[in-house]
C-alpha cells in the first residue's frame, strides 16, 4: 500500500476525532448567551465592556468557585483606538470548568468607592458544567 493510501484513512480518522471533542475554549460576551454549559476541562472567556477612565470597573459578586477556577486576573484592552484618552475596551477573564454542577457568575459595573450607587450595570450568568 502506497504512503497516499494510508494517509487519507488517516486523516479522516483525526478529522472524525476533532469534531468529537468540544471546543476547549468558549467565549461569553453577552449576557444574552446565558444559560452556558460547559464540558469539564473547557476554559471560559468572558469578555465585558469596559471604561476604566470613568471609574468604573467590573467588580466580581459572585465567581461560582464551586465549578470555576479562575485562570488568572482581569485583563483589560483597548482595540484600535490605542493612544485615544477616555475609548472604551474590554475586560477579559478566564475560567477553567473545574467541577461539575451548577452556579452562577455575577458581576456589576460600578465605582468602586461608591457601593451605595447602583451599579451601572449587571451581569449574571447560570453556569453548568458536565
Amino acid at each position: 500500500m502506497t504512503p497516499a493510501r494510508l494517509l487519507v484513512p488517516l486523516t479522516f480518522a483525526l478529522l472524525a476525532a476533532c469534531a468529537q471533542q468540544p471546543r476547549q475554549i468558549v467565549s461569553l460576551d453577552d449576557q444574552s448567551d446565558c444559560p452556558i454549559k460547559l464540558k469539564t476541562g473547557q476554559t471560559l472567556m468572558l469578555m465585558l465592556p469596559s471604561n476604566p477612565t470613568t471609574g468604573h470597573r467590573w467588580l466580581m459578586q459572585n465567581p461560582a468557585p464551586s465549578i470555576l477556577r479562575s485562570l488568572g486576573p482581569e485583563v483589560y484592552n483597548n482595540p484600535e483606538d490605542i493612544g485615544m484618552v477616555g475609548t472604551s475596551g474590554q475586560s477579559v477573564w478566564r475560567y477553567k470548568a473545574a467541577n461539575a454542577g451548577n452556579g452562577h457568575l455575577m458581576m456589576v459595573y460600578q465605582q468602586p468607592w461608591a457601593p451605595e450607587v447602583p451599579p451601572e450595570r449587571t451581569f449574571d450568568c447560570a453556569i453548568t458544567v458536565n
